[in-house]
Order: structure tokens, then sequence, then C-alpha cells
């Protein structure tokens, strides 16, 4: 019902994606996590309940210029009570047990209030401004109530996706498994896109540990309780807390790896061994599963590196024929420059980036005019040159 009304009222809309945990419960407009000092000047949290007048099924309209309140009388820095708070002590009955009414507020300005965001926003000022001012709380949890959530794959709101209004586009990706193989240096870039890609399922594929040379090519923060553990271990409670359906393994893929495939659409192959890759596209391609293949060519040009990045479709009808274009290497090269110099975090996260972009393409997420399957830039220029019609 939340985003029902969000969708068709711009004032609700507004007050989610500004980040205000909301709920609706019957007729009402619940703010959860409103801070407030009581009476000992102590952080306590409360919440702001308003009635909605259903116009019709999904338009709203305010009842007056009052609201109700759970919690204590809210106080001034002054250690005095919020003055200009009239109203009294009441309770009404609300459906979830976890807010419980206390009292009313009448706060009217001059020229009252037009819509719901004016009135909550005022409210906050009122009530929460000096637990603000004392220990910086917010108001703005963007905490999602998990009936709001139900059926989302994220565990936040997707404000971004609402603000845009691009809902259609992104349900192309309902039904995507994605496997990301390698979560090195590229791999780790590209599933920090693909967490915030609402996709079915992510599942995400390494055997290696995590080294002090990690943290400077991956997103996020440096623990350093993480170094030594695996890269799966490391990357999955980074973002557990972002998103449902992610699972990462501690564990390599060769073309014994039937099992763990089972059920993905779509693969990433970001790999720096051409052994590995050659095991990993014969699988790939004998599961028929579609994949891009990203990889580096850098070297030394005037005392400064140079070279390109790539991306590489392999479609499922047509994966051996782009494989005998030899476009990507089969055979390990000791002597690649790229795994002397590890530490080049924004080549990894473009070339991550590229092949997100390119995924999108696939999916008409984003337009694809040129329908490439093989894009190379070249970091010295910033030029692109891609193939089509293998």
């Amino acid at each position: 019902m939340l985003i029902e009304l969000a969708n068709h009222n711009d004032d609700i809309r507004r007050l989610l994606e500004k980040g205000y945990a909301l709920r609706v419960d019957g007729p009402h407009l619940v703010v959860r996590d409103i801070p407030y000092l009581d009476s000992q000047q102590a952080l306590q949290s409360g919440a702001i309940v308003t009635k909605l007048v259903f116009i019709d099924k999904v338009r709203v309209k305010q009842d007056d210029h009052q609201v109700y309140f759970a919690g204590s009388a809210p106080y001034g820095l002054n250690g005095q009570p919020v003055p200009n708070l009239a109203g009294g002590p009441i309770t009404i009955a609300l459906s979830k047990t976890d807010v419980v009414v206390q009292r009313s507020f009448s706060n009217k300005p001059k020229d009252g209030f037009p819509n719901f965001f004016d009135k909550i926003e005022h409210y906050v000022r009122v009530i929460s401004g000096p637990a603000i001012e004392r220990y910086k709380a917010t108001p703005l949890t963007f905490r999602v109530d998990t009936e709001v959530a139900a059926g989302s794959v994220f565990k936040f709101h997707d404000t971004l996706t609402s603000l845009a209004e691009i809902g259609d586009l992104a349900a192309l990706f309902k039904d995507e498994v994605i496997a990301i193989i390698g979560l090195g240096g590229t791999g780790c870039y590209v599933l920090d896109y693909m967490v915030k890609t609402p996709v079915k399922e992510i599942r995400g594929f390494d055997g290696d540990a995590y080294h002090v040379h990690n943290a400077f090519r991956s997103p996020g923060r440096l623990d350093e309780a993480d170094l030594g553990n695996g890269k799966a271990e490391v990357y999955q409670p980074r973002y557990d807390n972002f998103r449902h359906g992610l699972m990462l393994h501690q564990k390599y893929i060769d073309r014994t790896s039937v099992a763990d495939l089972a059920g993905v659409t779509f693969a990433f192959v970001c790999v720096d061994k051409g052994s590995a890759r050659a095991e990993i596209f014969d699988l790939l391609t004998s599961l028929r599963i579609p994949f891009i293949d990203v990889g580096m060519g850098l070297n030394r040009k005037q005392g400064a590196l140079s070279g390109t990045i790539r991306a590489t479709y392999y479609s499922a009808e047509n994966a051996a024929n782009v494989r005998n274009l030899k476009l990507a290497e089969m055979v390990d090269d000791p002597d690649d420059i790229y795994r002397r110099n590890v530490q080049i975090s924004e080549l990894n996260a473009l070339n991550a980036a590229v092949a997100v972009i390119l995924y999108k393409q696939l999916i008409d997420f984003y337009v694809n005019d040129n329908k490439l399957y093989h894009l190379l830039m070249g970091i010295e220029n910033l030029h692109t040159f891609g193939m089509v019609d293998p």
C-alpha cells in the first residue's frame, strides 16, 4: 500500500525518497525513527502518526493540522518541554504493536500545511530539532517496513528507481540469475555494480584469499581482520545488509562445476589466467549460458602504462564462433605486466563498468544501437573499438 500511495501522491513519495521510515497502518501514515530528547536529556526514538483521508483507492489528503505521537513528551536543550505543542494524552488503535500512540500535538503555522511532506517536516523540526543538534541524530533512516520490502531483492527501498520512474526497466532483471566467476580486481567491481541491480540472484565464485593488494583494487572499506580470509568470505558480509539472493562461494569454477551453475541465466568471467578461462568457457558453452569475459592488456610506453581494457560477449548460440576468433587469452602468460602491477583500481572499475553496461544493453535496459559483442577501450586516448555480427 505504501508504494502504491507514493506512486500516486507526490508528497508521500517525497517523504519516502528523502529517507523517512514510513508505514501505512489502516487510515494512518506512521513515520517511525523520530529522535527526541526526554526530560533527562537522553536520546529517545518515537513515531509521528497522522490521519489519511482517502479520496479514492490511491489518492489521499490531510484530515487536519494535528498529529499523534508515540513517545514521551519531547524536551528542548534548555531542559524544558518543547513549547507550543498543544494537545494532550490520547490513544488510538494501530495494527502494529511496535508503535503505541500516547499523545497528540497541535502546532499549526499561520498558513497551515499544503501537503503531508510539509506537515511532517514541520513537526520533525519542532520535535527532533534539539536531538539533532545535541546528538547529530537523524530521522532519515531509510528503514523499510518488512511488508513494504516484500517481493524486493533489496533490503532498502529502491528510491533511485522510483525517483527516475524506470520501474518498468528495472523489471527486466527480475528473473536474472547472475554468476560472477572471479572476485579479483575487476570481478569485485562487477559484484558491487550487480548487487545494486535488481537481479533475482547473484552467485560469486573465487577460491583465492583476500590480501592487502586486493584492498587497493576493490570497493569499500579495509578491515584488517579480513586479511588472509577468502574473498568470498570477505565480500559476503560486506553486501549482506543491502540485498537478498547473494551467495558467494570460496571455490574455483572449472569444467566439473555443472551443479554450481544450475539455473544461471548470465555469467561474467573475470579471471586473469588463460588456462582457467579456457575451462570456464568450455563449461559455460556446454551449458548454453551466455557470458561476458573481461580482460586488460597493459604495457610500458614512454615510461607510463598504456594498453586496453576489453569486454567480449559470448551468446549461447554463437559462443564457439566468437571463441574461435581468439579475442581472449586461453593460455597463461607469466610475464603479464598486469600481474605485477595489480593496484590499478580505476581500470578495474572501468573494465567492470563497461562489462555491466554491455550486459544491460543485451537485456534492453540501455539502448543498444550497434549490437556490439566485442569492445576495446584504449587507455591512452579512451577511444573505443567495437565489433558487431560475429
